[in-house]
Parts: C-alpha cells; structure tokens; sequence
C-alpha cells in the first residue's frame, strides 16, 4: 500500500508525494546529517520562522519543543543568537529553490527524513549539504575545541543545515 501526504499550507496547495522510505532510514549513504528535523527545531534555527504553519504534514512531536518567534524573525531563538539566513528572495534568485520545495534545503530535508525521495533532486540537495562542510574546516582551524563563540554566524549556518556545530 502506497502512503501520500498531502500539502495545503501558505506556500503549497494540494501538493502530493509518497513515502518510499522508512522515517529517518535509507538514506544515501553519501548524506550523513548530525542533527534530524526535530532536533534542529527544537535547538533554534531560522530565526523561528521556519515551517510554523506546516504542522499538519510532519509528526506532532517534531513541533513540541520547537523554538518558533511570534510574529517576524528573531534571531534571539536561534540556538547561536544570531542571524545566518539569507531571505528566500535571495534564495530564488541564486536558482537554490526547486519547484517542489519552494521553501528550501530545510524543507526538502524534511521530506527526505519523512521517505519521500526524488532522485535528481536528492542529488543536488545533498550535493548543497556536502558543500557546507567548508565551515567545518574554517572553525576547527580558527576556533578552540567547544569554544561556541568562536565564528557563531558560521556554526548558527551549519545548524541549518543539520551539521551539530555544538561538537567542533
């Protein structure tokens, strides 16, 4: 029996997609994130703005102890206390978006945890993650073991894309 989620939030209307994996398994074997959706909301990342009215399409206790502002971003709920987003303007712009997951890499990791799989698009979103890495080197090479105020604008960037900075 096939499984379908289907979407009606502020960004997508009656969009369809199956589940073809288990939760959280069978992932490429190349994309290896520290830090699963839940995790990463619950943290802080995105200034608390991030995937508030999508409740209805992912598990209820992904959202229990999520960090979500108010009303417009705040970068105080981030887990650094900082901003390192860019606006989805800019996002668009640079070609980042894909038509499916017109909220970005965050959102397509979250579909992909859930065991919705496309395989282009697999590619070219973990192709994104593996790029990131960069960071990584920048802090271990500059940054004092645990040291989390060291280049926080950098580790606040690698949360959102679920590499647990906490641990460089």
């Amino acid at each position: 029996m096939k499984n379908f989620v289907l979407v009606n939030d502020k960004m997508q209307k009656k969009y369809k997609y199956e589940l073809v994996a288990p939760v959280g398994k069978k992932f490429d074997p190349e994309f290896k994130p520290a830090l699963t959706p839940k995790q990463m909301l619950a943290l802080g990342v995105f200034g608390g703005v991030y995937m508030r009215d999508c409740i209805n399409e992912f598990p209820k206790d992904w959202f229990v102890k999520a960090k979500f502002a108010k009303d417009k971003r705040d970068e105080k709920i981030n887990f650094f206390g900082i901003n390192a987003s860019q606006s989805l303007s800019v996002w668009r712009k640079k070609g980042w978006i894909y038509d499916e997951d017109p909220r970005g890499w965050f959102q397509w990791y979250c579909r992909y945890y859930m065991g919705r799989r496309i395989p282009s698009e697999d590619s070219r979103q973990i192709g994104r993650w593996k790029k990131m890495r960069r960071h990584v080197g920048q802090i271990v090479a500059n940054c004092r073991p645990g040291d989390l105020n060291c280049r926080r604008k950098q580790r606040q960037a690698l949360l959102h894309w679920a590499y647990d900075s906490r641990k460089i």
